[in-house]
C-alpha cells in the first residue's frame, strides 16, 4: 500500500512562508513524478506545482509562479513545497500526489496516488 504523508501546513500571516513537505510511506519511489495540488473550501481541486521523477522539470500554475518552488528528488524520497510571500487566496488543502512514469503532470486525473492533505491557511 503507498501512502504519501504530508507535513507543514499552519497559520501564516499574508506575505509569510511555508514549506510542506510530502514523503512516501512504505517504500521508495523510484520513476514517480509528484505533484502538489490544492482545494479551497467550495471550490475545485486545482493544480499547484509538479516536478519530474528526476527533479529536472518543474511546471507551476501562473496563480503560484515567482512565489513557490517544488523540489525534491526520488533519492532524497521527499517533495517539499517552498511557498513564499503567501496570500489569503492561497488559503486551501494541499494534497501531494504520486504518478507512475517520468514527467510530471498538471491533470489531477494522471496521478495514481494521493496524501491526505495539509491545512494552509493565510491570514490577511
Amino acid at each position: 500500500q503507498v501512502q504519501l504523508v504530508e507535513s507543514g501546513g499552519g497559520l501564516v500571516q499574508a506575505g509569510g512562508s511555508l514549506r510542506l513537505s510530502c514523503a512516501p510511506s512504505g517504500r521508495t519511489f523510484s520513476s514517480y513524478a509528484m505533484g502538489w495540488f490544492r482545494q479551497a473550501p467550495g471550490k475545485e481541486r486545482e493544480f499547484v506545482a509538479a516536478i519530474s521523477s528526476s527533479g529536472g522539470t518543474t511546471s507551476y500554475a501562473d496563480s503560484v509562479k515567482g512565489r513557490f518552488t517544488i523540489s525534491g528528488t526520488n533519492a532524497e524520497n521527499t517533495i517539499y513545497l517552498q511557498m513564499n510571500s503567501l496570500k489569503p487566496e492561497d488559503t486551501a488543502v494541499y494534497y501531494c500526489a504520486a504518478r507512475r512514469g517520468w514527467t510530471p503532470s498538471t491533470r489531477i486525473s494522471d496521478y495514481d496516488y494521493w496524501g491526505q492533505g495539509t491545512q494552509v491557511t493565510v491570514s490577511s
